[in-house]
């Protein structure tokens, strides 16, 4: 009982991008400047949440980041790390603040901005990012280039 090719190919593709993912997480992890930071901004709460860690890491899709107050865990998105430090500290400020409020109602949206001013902009950015990586693959190729500064 063998493999048939097309089955093999995806196999070896699928181990292939896990592999990846995993070295990518360990190089972007290397260091404890995220954790700094994250302590940073959590000082400037009324309460400081506790924090232990910061990972970035590469399978998250749906979120730019998340915390468990109960673990003291903060998981980024890895693209976060190639951006604005101030759009990194807005998004662990709106982690953050969920240890305060689960929701997003105006007393959330009114701690994240006392926490991190720079939120509306931050929040701005990220949308365009995710604008431009959502059609990245329709551009044409003229328009790629422009944006990408080639």
């Amino acid at each position: 009982p063998g493999f048939e090719a097309a089955e093999l190919e995806a196999t070896v593709h699928r181990l292939a991008r896990t592999l990846v993912r995993r070295v990518r997480a360990e190089r972007i992890n290397s260091d404890d400047q995220a954790l700094a930071m994250a302590r940073k901004v959590a000082e400037k709460f009324p309460k400081p949440p506790g924090i232990r860690s910061v990972r970035f890491v590469t399978t998250q899709r749906a979120r730019w980041g998340s915390y468990s107050p109960s673990t003291g865990v903060v998981r980024l998105h890895a693209a976060l790390r190639e951006l604005p430090p101030w759009v990194l500290e807005a998004v662990v400020a709106h982690e953050l603040a969920h240890a305060f409020h689960s929701d997003h109602s105006a007393a959330f949206w009114g701690l994240v901005r006392r926490v991190c001013p720079k939120t509306d902009r931050a929040n701005a950015f990220l949308e365009g990012v995710s604008w431009i990586s959502e059609r990245w693959e329709r551009l044409p190729p003229v328009e790629r280039a422009l944006l990408a500064g080639s």
